[in-house]
């Protein structure tokens, strides 16, 4: 399992609408290891690997939240809009970076209480002196993410982005190691999951594939007072049961939970009330496609530390070439 390009990948800016950057670093990897690619109008990345059988579409998403600026003020702060899921808290003190480097520290106007804490009073600091001045760096519509450096601590990896570039990890990790695929294997490195599934849906459409396996994050239900679901951190690969964006296909579901069985893979079951997943967009597509989800639990999901088990992304790997190896029946 290659951590450093794990690592790299979790590093590169690249906020939904904007992944060109990741989607050539991810192009770079796998070139070696596909028949053929193409990049679509959404600029979602497709690469194909040929195999036997039916069509099998895996989407991983490229794109990571972030913030857009909306406005510059007189006195050189920037105002801005969320791109995808974003929390005030969660926002409010860090560090962000813009895709030319600049830097910027999230804050607020003057509060009465932390109650108060709310976007329309958040900007972005970047040490203007002027509206002019933060113009020479920052111009409207300009978007930034988190600015903070992936880590390995004993067996967990923390970085902001985990969602959803682990699930692009496991991906090209999978790829690399499949050696008799039972499908036509169709990769999709997706684009703008985070404002609306939108990439995977017209990557669907154009690929028509008879099944589809999205891979993303999910909640680690392991944290003090955290509500009672099934996923936790180490506990393996986790099985999508459901989101709020699809019932994942009983015939899906069966395949992955006979390949951990059979490959002695350790697997959990996951259940997301809230949020989707690429498979959301997929299993709607022309007729309908049986569609189902490899997640990964994960702590702190949408913050600048999100943080998972590296023996869970193990797992993941081994489940995934697993599936892709095994007929499903």
């Amino acid at each position: 399992m290659n951590i450093e390009f794990l690592k790299k990948i979790c590093a590169v800016n690249g906020p939904s609408g904007h992944e060109a950057e990741i989607r050539n670093v991810i192009l770079e990897e796998i070139k070696d290891h596909i028949d053929d690619y193409s990049v679509d109008a959404l600029g979602n990345l497709i690469a194909h690997k040929k195999g036997p059988g039916k069509k099998m579409m895996l989407a991983g998403h490229m794109d990571q939240i972030g913030l857009m600026v909306t406005f510059i003020s007189k006195e050189g702060f920037l105002y801005f809009s969320t791109i995808g899921g974003k929390s005030p808290h969660m926002c409010y003190g860090q560090r962000f970076t813009f895709a030319n480097g600049t830097k910027a520290v999230c804050a607020a106007e003057r509060l009465d209480s932390p109650n108060d804490l709310a976007f329309a009073k958040m900007y972005l600091d970047i040490g203007a002196v002027d509206q002019k001045d933060a113009e020479k760096y920052v111009s409207i519509g300009d978007v930034c993410v988190y600015d903070a450096a992936p880590v390995v601590n004993n067996n967990v990896f923390i970085s902001p982005a985990i969602d959803d570039r682990i699930g692009c990890f496991i991906m090209v990790e999978a790829l690399k190691l499949i050696k008799k695929p039972a499908f036509d294997l169709h990769f999709v490195f997706t684009t703008q999951e985070e404002v609306g599934l939108r990439g995977a849906k017209t990557a669907a459409y154009a690929i028509d594939p008879d099944y589809g396996l999205s891979f993303d994050v999910t909640i680690s239900a392991d944290t003090p007072k955290s509500r009672e679901f099934p996923s936790k951190m180490g506990g393996g690969a986790a099985i999508k049961l459901k989101d709020a964006s699809l019932l994942c296909h009983p015939t899906i579901i069966k395949h992955l939970e006979d390949c951990a069985k059979k490959g002695k893979i350790k697997h959990q079951f996951e259940i997301l009330e809230m949020g989707g997943t690429d498979s959301g967009a997929i299993h709607v597509t022309k007729g309908g496609v049986p569609s189902g989800v490899v997640s990964i639990a994960s702590r702190y999901i949408h913050s600048p530390s999100e943080m998972c088990a590296l023996s869970d992304i193990e797992d993941c790997i081994k489940l995934t070439v697993k599936a892709l190896e095994t007929a499903i029946k």
